[in-house]
Parts: C-alpha cells; structure tokens; sequence
C-alpha cells in the first residue's frame, strides 16, 4: 500500500510505510480500522527498537509492557514515549472498544509521521529534508489523492494488499524471533547500560534537530496535555482536541476571584455532570514539582468554579507522576489514587454529599446476621468509616459467619446510600459459588453478576463477585471508583503479597475478613496494615473460645485423639525393622537395605499400606457415628497419591459400601464440584461420607454434618492448621434425631499436629522473604562498601554501575514503583549512586532494595543467582575472607556442570575451561570475576541438573508394630479456655439434661434458682446414669472448681433458658439500631452472664467484667430511657423464691 507521508521509511522500514498508507486509506471510511493499524504501526517500531538496540523484554511482553520496559524507555525520549502511549492507548480503545472516529484517525496519523521522522533521522541516519511535508489524508488515501476513482476498484485494490502486509508482518516476525534465538543461541548478549545511555544521547539529538524545526509537534507538554486528555477519555470523558472544550470538559476554564493581579485565573480542566454542574476540577503542575504543591492552587480553583457555577467540585491534582482525590466538601482528607473517576462515579459522589444517613442511621439487618456479636462488627466498621477511615479487618472465628455479617454491611451501607456498587472477592470458585448463593438468599433485590472482561461497563448490576485470580486479570478496565466497597475474604499474607495492586487501585470503603486466630495473624503485620488496623488489633473480632462458650453455643468444640504408628514416627528404616517385617518387606522390593525414608518422607516418597489401614480403621472403630453409619468425615491427605491410596484401601477393607460411600475430591478429578455438592448433600450420590481431600476441603467449604477430621498429613502452617479445624465447629440441630443436636466433633490426628503447634509454635519474625533480584541488589552494596573501605576503585566503579542498572530497570508503572517515585528519582544517576554517602547508601538499603521484588526475573532467575555469587565471590576477594575457597569451589562446579554439547555454550568454551583451570585463579582479580559473571551468566541456565528422573514412590505393605501404636486424648489449649474437653464434657452434660428438665422437678427447681435437698440431687445423678451410663454429675465439681454445690454446678450447665435470654437482649438491640458498638458489647456480656447462671445481682454490673468497656459500668455507658429499659429486662430475669 503507497503512502502520501511515509515513504521516506520504505527503503528501511517498508511495513512501516504500508501499514501508514493503509491508516491514511481507512481514515474516512473506517476510522476503527485505521486506528487499529497505527497500534500495529506502534508495535512495529517498538518491536524493531527492541531488536535494533538488543534489549531484553520482559516475560511475555505485551505492547503496554514493552513501553513500560525500562531499557526501552532509556534509548527513546519522553516526548517519543508519549506518543507511542497515545497510539497504544487510541488503538486499545478502537481494537477493544471498536472506538474512534476520523478526528482522532487524523490526529494518529499526523503524530505517527512525527515518530517517522524521530526514526528515520535517528536509526537510518536521515536528515529532516529527507522527509516531506505533511498531507491530511482526503477520502481514500493515496487513492484519491492522486485520482480519484471508482470506489469498489479501490477497495479491491486495498483488501489485496492487505494479505501482502499481513504476509509481510508475519515474515517480520518470524525474522525477529529467529535473530532473538540466534542471539541467545550465542551469548545472549543485552545492551550494556553504557550503550543504552549512547542511544538515549542519539535519540534526544535527533529529537531536538526536529523540535528546531517543528516544535510544536515535538512539545513535551502539549503531548503530556494530550495524554491527560487521553486518561479522561479511558473513563468515558468527552474530550476536546487540543484546547477545544466540549460539554463534559472545559480546559482553560477562566474564573475570577483568583489570588493574581487581574482577579482572574485559569483551571487547567473542569468537568462537568449532564445539567451543567461541575463535577471536577482538575489542577496539573509540572512533572518536576510535588504534587502537594499543586493543592492550595487547586482549591482556589474550586472556591472559584463553585462561584461562578453554584456548585462545589470535586478536587483532582497531579504532576504526571501523582494523582490525588479531595472530596473536601464531604470533609475527607486527600488521598493519593491511580486513575481519574468516571462521570457516573463523580455523579455518585456528589449524590452521596447529600443523601449519604448518618452513622447513627446506618443499622445492621438482624434479619440477615442478628446474634449480639455480628450486629456489633457492623457497628464498629460504619463507626471507623465514620472516622474517615476507608479499611477495615474483621477476624472471627470460622462457622461464625464472616459472610453474614459481610452481606449485612453491605445491606446498611447501601441502604444508608454510602455504598452502591459492591466487589466480593475470594480465593476459589467454589467460594465464590457459596457467597452467590447466601447474597441471593439475603439481599435478592440487589441485581449481582460475576465479574468478566466485559464488567467495567456495567452500570444495572450491584453485586460483583469475583476470585482474586479473575479480578487480578481485569480489574483496570474500571475506573478507580467504579466500586464503593470491596470485601476480601480471607485477608492473610499471601492476600497482601500477590493482590496488593488490586486493593491500591481502588478507591473506595475496603473491608478484610479472615478466621486466622489473632495470635498467628499477630506476625502479619502487611494485613494489619493493609487494612488500616494497629497490629493485633482488628476492628471487629470473635473468637473460636467466645463462641464456644456463649451460651446458647455458636460452634462445637471438638475432641483430639493422637494416633501414631512407628512409621509415622520415626520413619520407614530397614536398619529398625523386626525380622518379620523385614521378611514382609522382601515381598515388595528387590533391594530391601536400601529402604531408609525419615518421617517427613512417609507419604510422600514411600507410603505403607499397612500405616493407611490403621488410620482408617481408627476413623472407622472410634469415630463419631450418625446412626449406625460413620458420620461425615474429611481426610486430609498429603497428596493426590496418597490420598487415592487411601480410597483404595478403603474400598478393599469396606467392600460393603460398593465404592459410593468414600471418595477422593481432588483438583485434578473434573468431578470435584459434583462431588463436594454429593458430600454436601445436594448432588446425586447421597451415600458420600468420607470425603479424601487434598486441599480442595481445607478451607471455606460449610457442611455442618461433618463430626470427624482426619489429619493423615503434617500441616506446615498454624494459620491453615486452624481454618482446617474450622471445617467440623458448625452447629447441626437435630444430627443424631429430634432434640439431639451436633454438641461436638471428633479429630484423629496420627501426625502430631498439636503438638507441633500448641507446644513449637512462636510468632514468626514478620521479617520479610527477599526476593532473588534484592539479594543481588544488596549483595552488591556490599561489594561497593568493601571497595570504598579498601579503595579499590575498579570494584566500587563496578558495583556501583551494577546498581544503577538495577534501579534503571524498576518497572516504573508498577505502583509500587510509583508510591516511591520521588526516592527511585533521588537515585536514579550514576552519579549520584557513585557519590555513596550515608544519605544514598540508606536509601538504597532501606527503600530501593524491596522494590527489587517487582522486578519481573522469572526467565533469567539461573543468571541473577549467578550475579549474586559472583558479587559475594567479589567481596570476600576483597576482604580477603574465609568463604572466598567456597564460593570459587561452587563457581568451578557450575561452570563444570555445564553441557558443552549445546551450541550456546559451545560458543563459550575458552571462558569456560580457563574458569575451571587452577591458573585463572592464582592472580584472579575483580575485572576477571566481572567478565566471567558478564560472560557466563547468560548460558548458566544449560548446566546438567543433578536431580534424576521423576522419583516413582514406593509402595510398601509391612505390617506395623501393635506394640508402638501409640493412642492418647489430647487436651487442647486456648486462651480464654482452661480445657476444651470442659466445654465438650459441658455440653454432654446439657444434651442429656434437656431431654428430662420438662420433667424432672429438681432440674426445674435449679434454673428458677430454688433450693433442692441432697435427696433431690442424689435421685438426679441416678436418673442421669440410667440415660447416660458413665456420665456422673458429681464430676461437675471437678470441673466448676468456683462452684460451692452441686446444684450451682448444674445450674451453671442448663442455666436459664439461654434462646429465650438471647432472644429478649436481641429484641432490646433491633429496637435500638443506633447503639454503638461498646454498648452492644456490654449487653453481650450480659446476655451470656445471665444465660448461664439465670441472673444478676445490682452491683455486679459494676464491676469486671462489666466495667471492662466502661468505668462506670452500666451507668456509663447508657442513660436515661435506656437504662431504665435495661434495668427492666434485667429484673424479669431475679432469682424467684417459693
């Protein structure tokens, strides 16, 4: 296709001037298509650079990714760069959105002619005469402009040579990528930083020869005005070209009453709503300056855009770099965002100004989530936004209903008009499942959706849901205040370590939830952080202890049975076997000597048939029964292997059940969701009992049926320890029949569990991992003390100009990059490196070392553990140390490891074998080190790897030792919670009491708080032994030590009617919806005191725990109507006397 302005490239770059002509042919008739050509027009020249310059790209490089690429942006001007970005930006729009118009088809390719000639006078030694003056393209291009003829022949002509272009694209290609193998079939040989910077210097000589001679078209801030347009129009804006203003957007928009000499000044954009109100100001300073210092002029420019249209705007200031929201009509502080708002996200905020309720009439739905504690988490997270706080954490106990009281707040707060879009995100599809299913059974009036690639336009839905995974993949499709809040379920380390971007870029309310018990989550400090909390201190928490206790219970307490073998023990050794075992072992394998596996390897590299048995035998003979059937159990396994061992083994004892009853779910088996709704009880196979998971059960999955847990696995985490047991707490009315409710569960642990993490466990250092890429960084800090210590100048100049690559190579649209723009900015010369001062050496230490981490290494991760013993190896050089033998033996073997049968490393023969000899290090000096690691380290990764074939487990059968089983009832300890056996033996107890208090006078005589004789209670123990053989009521006084009888033992069992006290202090709550949290909190300890010993005296609500929340008791925390009301429930609940 012949161009009107491109073929000055055509020697050189003739795809280049092919895909301009086909741009200059579809801008009239087909701007889409036109726009669409020049983002392969971008993409071209950007790929062309790449592999002119040799620079390394990125894994798996898109366009966007190539611009952002650091040795990219050394070798081409900013003003270039912008450029570039508008085609990308155009052409997303366009290829994406199918949008765009002739207007900005015309613009395009007006700003890709100038990009043309930056190319041609600088990469094909061209002069500026070279290239013709530019043409607006008329209707049909080149076509028309030199004659103009009959369309459809044109059009003919045109779709032919589209298949030629499209030919030669891809021969281009396949050019590209044959030269980037052939290179690193060589050496893989990348620009040096010097050469970079040689590059950078050519290009800005060839920027300014073009802006002598059109400077407009190579104006900095004409094109970075452009790019602020373009960033309006990503969110929808109708832009203006240039300084054109439009209904939606004034640029240059004068206003009076302005701090200058004439009155008057001029706000860089304002935005306006569809009436003509302003919505927006936006004030812009230079790059060069702090965006702080664009605030003061900013609000000058509302007070004066709120006088002269009536209306008060909301505030954006930036200078390129940062951009920052100030809603300072609403009272909110400045916060820092990554991305300008929508029209209907403004519309929204200021429709909140006025419609936003009160925090004292935004109440929690009891309907939805109504017990004491979950109507007070609600509470504390509307009070802390209140506080213009925007995060909030709640940690409860898993079974207590995070989700409930998630759904809840999202009910008040829109209801209240503080929220109007939602984002519910969790880890896997399943849960994402479950929490569709409970917001359409709460909240059915508010429309939900899963979130897509097409979601960022949809405007009807209320609801998003969503895994992490999925969101990661899109969520910049949204502008940064599409959402009013987002909920993140399970908000832990591994949250904060691989989603962080997703909650920064969101401007909006944010509220974490995780059961992860306080006392682990304490070592998280990033998830404390993340959610503006002081650390250990969430803004709601209930625990596992809290609601195990309450009375009525809201979880079961469970019962541990350790049961190990020897194997499991000590490890599968033919050195400690008896004769008979190692008689039995002969059967299975040739060489039996050669059997030696330590306990962490059972399961894993070797499983015995006979070990598996027993723990299934073990669930099968003592665990909880449901009927005359085992009840429903999870067996947690240590991999896929072995837990289809375990089915196996099921199968062959169990025969009866014909394969229906125990199961593997397991993510590789495309039946794992059908056979989690049959275990669930809502699938197709109702017999499903024992579940065999691996990983797949441990966490989020609810089936309250469930009474048995099998750790067949050693858990390496505390965190998932718990959320693991959390799958057997939930209540189940009636399980065992009518009246005979779940009271607790039952775990098998043959893995020593509890031990480890009641008895080993420390909070962790919340010292952070260092990335690969930070150990390099700080490595050669080292190296650059030691050199300035020693004054070796050769090893401080090589080092330091190591670091400045480093840093060169930040991903500078990283928002991680961007929060620590100014710090990267102080540091980022050479020169500057090279002064080493305290102040830089601190700041390269403690601020840009972590930054490392988001350096994207995965392809080259072999060569930057070379550099990094390269530079440890360069510093005991210098110090002359002990480790330097060391690290030169590992140096040799990784350079002898390498497999010269490969042309790659054939090609590096001579560096190789001189590394290997003796000679070369003799007198091996810091240069020589330097020009083995740049040599090497390309071809480091084609060393012979020492781990042989894929290991094939063992599989054994020797039978077990019966004489080293080793079986005890392990007692659990928790804070707040002498003895969990206490609390199951407790609820053993009420369970039985129940079932005759209707008819037994004594009992009744005990909850009204009546005197009984001995006789009475005498006739009640017996009667209980006969319901309940085994079960004495005199071993209550074992376990009500503070008891002084029996009959205040048994009252403090079956207390008063605990629904009927739950029910009265929950009906005082949801007749009072504006009490704030700490008074909510005082009436669920209360509510709890009373339920369990049937009343109060006066005097001890003024004293602990009761005066805990106030010092005052009662008196200080309500008044007046309140108290009296509270004084009245208090009373119907005294003692009565005969």
């Amino acid at each position: 296709m012949k161009s009107i302005n491109f073929e000055f490239l055509r020697p050189k770059w003739p795809e280049l001037a092919g895909l301009g002509g086909f741009a200059e042919a579809y801008a009239h008739p087909d701007p889409v298509g036109a726009i669409s050509k020049l983002r392969v027009f971008c993409e071209q020249i950007v790929e062309w650079i790449h592999d002119n310059q040799r620079l390394p790209k990125p894994f798996k490089a898109n366009l966007n990714d190539l611009l952002h690429n650091q040795p990219f942006k050394d070798v081409v001007p900013e003003v270039i760069l912008a450029k570039l970005h508008a085609l990308r930006m155009e052409g997303n729009n366009a290829a994406h959105g199918n949008k765009g118009d002739t207007t900005t088809a015309l613009r395009l390719i007006n700003e890709s002619y100038n990009i043309s000639r930056w190319l041609h006078v600088n990469y094909a030694s061209g002069n500026v005469a070279d290239c013709p003056d530019y043409v607006e393209p008329p209707e049909g291009g080149v076509e028309g402009y030199q004659k103009r003829k009959e369309k459809r022949a044109i059009l003919e002509r045109i779709t032919a040579q589209e298949a030629q272009m499209q030919k030669l694209l891809a021969d281009l290609e396949k050019e590209r990528s044959d030269r980037e193998k052939e290179r690193s079939r060589a050496d893989q040989a990348e620009a040096t930083a010097q050469e970079r910077q040689a590059a950078l210097e050519a290009a800005l000589q060839a920027t300014q020869q073009l802006q002598t001679i059109d400077p407009m078209a190579f104006n900095e801030e004409e094109t970075r005005n452009y790019l602020i347009d373009q960033m309006l129009t990503d969110e929808g804006w109708d832009v203006g070209k240039g300084f054109t203003d439009t209904e939606e957007v004034k640029k240059e928009d004068l206003l009076t009453g302005q701090p200058t000499e004439s009155g008057q000044g001029k706000a860089d954009y304002v935005l306006f709503d569809d009436n003509g109100k302003p919505l927006a100001v936006i004030e812009a300073k230079r790059t060069s300056k702090d965006a702080s210092l664009g605030r003061k002029q900013a609000v000058l420019y509302a007070d004066g855009v709120e006088e002269k249209y009536g209306q008060r705007p909301v505030i954006f200031y930036t200078n390129g770099y940062d951009l920052w929201i100030w809603n300072d009509a609403a009272d909110e502080p400045p916060r820092k965002i990554y991305g300008f708002y929508s029209k209907d996200s403004l519309q929204h905020l200021h429709f909140q100004r006025t419609a936003k309720l009160p925090v004292s009439e935004v109440s929690a739905n009891p309907e939805i989530a109504g017990r004491m504690y979950q109507i007070e988490a609600v509470r504390r997270v509307v009070e802390k936004f209140a506080e213009k706080k925007r995060k909030a954490l709640i940690v409860q106990a898993t079974g207590t209903g995070k989700t409930r009281v998630s759904i809840s707040l999202c009910d008040a707060m829109v209801k209240a008009n503080w929220a109007k879009r939602i984002l519910f995100l969790c880890d896997r599809r399943e849960l994402r499942r479950q929490a569709n299913n409970a917001f359409n059974e709460f909240l059915p009036s508010l429309p939900r959706t899963f979130v897509t690639g097409k979601s960022a336009g949809n405007t009807v839905d209320r609801i998003f849901l969503s895994t992490y995974p999925a969101m990661i993949k899109v969520y910049e499709s949204f502008d940064v205040g599409f959402f009013d809040l987002i909920i993140a379920d399970e908000s832990h380390r591994s949250l904060y370590n691989r989603y962080r971007e997703l909650f920064e870029y969101f401007d909006c309310y944010q509220v974490g939830l995780t059961a992860t018990p306080i006392a682990y989550l304490k070592s998280d400090r990033n998830t404390f952080k993340m959610f503006q909390c002081e650390i250990g201190d969430p803004t709601a928490h209930y625990t596992f202890e809290e609601a195990i206790n309450h009375n009525p219970p809201y979880l079961v307490p469970f019962e541990v049975d350790n049961h190990t073998t020897e194997f499991l023990r000590e490890g599968i050794k033919y050195s400690e076997m008896s004769d008979e075992q190692k008689a039995q072992l002969l059967d299975d394998i040739d060489l039996p000597e050669g059997v030696d596996f330590d306990p962490s390897q059972v399961n894993k590299l070797v499983f015995n048939k006979d070990t598996n048995r027993r723990i299934l035998r073990n669930l099968m003979d003592n665990g909880i029964r449901v009927g005359s059937r085992i009840g429903k159990t999870i067996v947690f396994a240590c991999n896929m292997r072995h837990a289809r061992l375990l089915e196996e083994l099921f199968n062959e004892m169990y025969p009866q059940y014909g394969g229906k009853f125990c199961q593997t779910i397991v993510s590789d088996d495309p039946r794992a969701e059908s056979l989690i709704d049959d275990f669930k009880g809502n699938g197709t196979n109702p017999d499903l009992t024992v579940a065999i998971s691996v990983d797949m059960l441990d966490t989020g999955i609810d089936v309250p049926e469930c009474v048995n847990l099998v750790f067949a696995k050693p858990v390496g985490s505390p965190v998932k320890f718990w959320q693991m047991i959390g799958r057997g707490t939930r209540l189940c009315k009636d399980l065992f029949g009518h009246g005979k409710d779940k009271t607790h569960f039952q775990i098998f642990d043959h893995c020593g569990n509890f031990e480890k993490w009641e008895q080993d466990y420390k909070p962790a250092d919340p010292s952070r991992d260092k990335s690969l890429s930070e150990h390099v960084f700080t490595a050669r800090i080292e190296l650059a003390e030691l050199a300035l210590e020693q004054q070796n100048v050769s090893a401080f100049e090589i080092a330091t100009s190591l670091i400045h690559q480093q840093i060169a190579d930040l991903p500078r649209n990283s928002i991680a990059i961007k929060e620590k723009w100014k710090l990267v900015q102080s540091v980022s010369s050479e020169e500057t490196v090279k002064q080493f001062d305290a102040a830089t050496k601190a700041t390269l230490q403690q601020d840009i070392a972590p930054l490392m981490q988001w350096v994207d290494i995965n392809k080259y991760e072999e060569a930057y553990k070379f550099d990094r013993l390269i530079a440890q190896l360069q510093s005991e050089l210098i110090r002359g140390g002990g480790k330097f033998a060391d690290y030169q033996a590992t140096v040799k073997n990784l350079v002898s490891s390498l497999r010269i049968n490969l042309s790659q490393v054939k090609a590096k023969l001579s560096v190789i074998e001189r590394v290997k000899s003796d000679e070369f290090w003799v007198e091996v000096t810091i240069e020589d080190l330097e020009e083995v690691r740049k040599q090497l380290r390309g071809i480091i990764q084609f060393r012979r790897k020492d781990d042989p074939s894929r290991f094939e487990p063992v599989v054994l059968d020797v039978t077990e030792d019966e004489s080293q089983i080793q079986q005890n009832k392990h007692k659990v300890r928790l804070d707040k919670l002498d003895d969990l056996d206490m609390v199951a033996y407790r609820n053993r107890v009420n369970q039985v009491l129940q079932t005759i208090i209707d008819q037994n006078e004594t009992l009744r005589k005990i909850r009204l708080g009546q005197p009984v004789t001995e006789k009475d209670l005498e006739d009640l123990c017996s009667l209980v032994l006969t319901q309940e053989p085994g079960l004495d009521l005199h071993d209550l006084m074992e376990y009500f030590k503070q008891a002084k009888s029996l009959d205040q033992a048994i009252r403090g069992i079956i207390g008063m009617d605990a629904e009927a006290v739950h029910q009265r202090f929950t009906k005082f709550v949801q007749a009072h919806p504006n009490l704030a949290s700490h008074q909510i909190k005082f009436l669920d300890l209360l509510q709890n005191h009373i339920a369990k010993y049937g009343s109060i005296k006066t005097d001890e609500l003024f004293q602990p725990p009761f005066t805990s929340l106030h010092s005052d008791g009662l008196d200080g925390l309500f008044e007046g109507t309140l108290a009296d009301e509270l004084f009245d429930i208090i009373d119907s609940f005294q003692e009565q006397k005969e």
